[in-house]
């Protein structure tokens, strides 16, 4: 057997190992009595097959299994002997040459191996960064407001409707007849909106319904018809207008205040606007902290100058999900899985640098503020303690979301640390100059 390395450069090896029949008879015979002790054919005792039979039928397979159980070996034997860092796994040379299986044979396999950089940082104060303060401005508290007071409002009888109102309507063709229908103006689309816009009770005029509600599952339940009888239908159909109704925000009194931040909370027009201002700025905040985390992994990563692979990879990458992805796939997303992997390893590394760890504790709370964030989304944001817990539970039994989670809680954990060490300097700035700096 001969294993011989060829170092391409810092990041790259190829390896290529040669056997010969001695290296891999005592695992050929072996495989091969494990599949005549296992063969069962009608006319012999199970494990009394002929051993000429049994190699006809498995020789191919046991050479196989027996050939790749002597690579494999040496494939582990030569990355632990060297003590290499390797990323991914072994991928065949792109040189390897074909072998002729037949027991007896000598064998060569070539093996490209990637990696991975050596990386090392130096922190401290001179390393500096800037966190931006994004000052609230008078019309962003007056927009806040007036889309707080949209939230609250409700639909009132209207006249004449304006496009962001809805008709309530009936829709008539032959003997099919649709009463009491919504129709959002907005939502109306091609020429048919100008007849909704300015419409009033008791206006009647003919809407193409194919082009003015392009949806067919919302234009079938409009009209109240099955989408084959909607589609054996003429597509004109007559339109009159029962009413309209206007879209009203709450008024600012203390009914409205105590809607929105709870019973007593806020009294006057002055506390409303405080307490918009300090909405606007908690959420400012954390735009502000998202930010400086960014900019934390970006500096890191430059000042780590992260050498990789790539062309390695972008194979690596391929062969594991060829199934999933084309090349030109993997391709497309290839620079945004550089940047994660590059992050990822500084992390790594951070992450014993700092002796960082990750507990019971910090993955559940992890797991519950990932479930809070969910319910927020879906209109839930004073979700109980107890369903928080269960559903957290839930989250970290799957695998995916339970590697994400563990990534998340070690960005938090290394950017925090790295907060400590380094200088970071605070910035007022304007919300549109913020927004320019994205």
């Amino acid at each position: 057997m001969n294993v011989t390395k060829n170092q391409i450069d810092d990041l790259n090896i190829e390896l290529t190992i040669a056997i010969s029949a001695e290296d891999y008879a005592e695992k050929e015979k072996k495989r091969l009595s494990a599949y005549r002790k296992n063969a069962d054919f009608k006319g012999f005792r199970k494990g009394m097959v002929p051993a000429s039979i049994v190699k006809k039928l498995y020789g191919d397979q046991a050479l196989y299994e027996a050939i790749n159980s002597v690579i494999g070996e040496q494939l582990d034997k030569f990355i632990k002997d060297n003590n290499l860092n390797i990323l991914g796994e072994p991928l065949p040379s792109e040189s390897q040459k074909e072998n002729e299986w037949k027991s007896g044979n000598d064998f060569e396999f070539k093996f490209d191996l990637g990696l991975s950089p050596a990386i090392d940082i130096e922190l401290g104060k001179d390393d500096k960064l800037t966190r931006h303060k994004i000052e609230v401005s008078p019309k962003a508290v007056a927009d806040t407001k007036a889309e707080m007071l949209r939230q609250y409002g409700s639909l009132q009888e209207g006249e004449a409707a304006g496009e962001e109102d809805y008709v309530i309507a009936d829709f008539r063709q032959g003997d099919k007849a649709s009463e009491g229908a919504y129709v959002a103006v907005s939502k109306v689309e091609g020429d048919a909106k100008a007849k909704f816009v300015g419409a009033k009770s008791g206006d009647t005029f003919d809407v193409n319904v194919n082009e003015a509600f392009v949806n067919e599952t919302d234009r079938s339940s409009m009209l109240k018809v099955s989408k084959d009888e909607l589609a054996a239908l003429d597509p004109v159909w007559n339109v009159t207008v029962v009413n309209v109704k206007t879209f009203v925000p709450a008024e600012e009194n203390q009914e409205t205040y105590d809607k929105i931040f709870g019973e007593g909370v806020v009294k006057t027009a002055e506390e409303f606007e405080a307490k918009v201002t300090e909405r606007i700025q908690n959420s400012y905040n954390q735009e502000s902290d998202y930010k400086l985390s960014q900019d934390i992994q970006a500096y890191l990563v430059k000042k780590a100058d992260v050498k990789l692979p790539e062309s390695f990879l972008k194979r690596w990458l391929y062969e594991n999900n060829k199934e999933k992805f084309t090349m030109e796939q993997v391709e497309k997303d290839f620079d945004a899985f550089l940047k994660d992997f590059r992050w990822q390893l500084v992390r790594e590394f951070l992450m014993k640098k700092f002796d960082l760890k990750i507990d019971d504790k910090d993955m559940l709370d992890a797991a519950k503020g990932f479930a809070a964030y969910q319910y927020a989304m879906y209109g839930m944001p004073n979700v109980p303690e107890q369903l928080l817990s269960e559903a957290a539970v839930e989250l970290l039994k799957d695998e995916r979301r339970h590697r994400n989670l563990v990534e998340s809680v070690e960005s938090e954990k290394v950017i925090s640390a790295v907060k400590e060490v380094i200088t970071i300097s605070n910035r007022k700035i304007t919300e549109e100059k913020f927004r320019a700096l994205a």
